[in-house]
């Protein structure tokens, strides 16, 4: 669950906004596609929220952040005011998955036509 993800923050009701990085093969962007159809295409950004979906090595990292402005203690010395900083507040949950195949057309295991297979 989220409680075990240190200092996590309570997610919104807010549409994410949708990261994807990594996918830039052909099955990757066909992947990539995918997972960002799972989310409305319309991101509420005053939520401040993020869902990474991060491809490396035929795994998907899953994570779900906000990003938090604070007020640094360092002051600017052109404008007198302090700056600020931001940062990530893991909200949960995160899991890893991997490929085990891409299935062309609607779901059927006896006679679907596989896309792509992981060997």
């Amino acid at each position: 669950p989220s409680t075990d993800v240190p200092n996590n923050g309570s997610a919104t009701s807010h549409v994410p906004e949708l990261n994807l990085h990594g996918f830039t093969t052909r099955l990757g962007h066909r992947a990539g596609r995918f997972l960002g159809s799972l989310f409305p295409h319309n991101a509420q950004f005053q939520g401040r929220q993020v869902a990474t979906f991060h491809n490396q090595r035929d795994f998907i990292f899953v994570r779900h952040h906000r990003y938090v402005f604070e007020e640094g203690k360092q002051v600017n010395k052109e404008t007198g005011k302090k700056k600020t900083k931001a940062r990530l507040q893991e909200l949960g949950p995160r899991f890893t998955m991997k490929m085990r195949w891409l299935q062309e057309g609607t779901f059927d295991t006896q006679f679907g036509e596989y896309e792509w297979m992981h060997k």
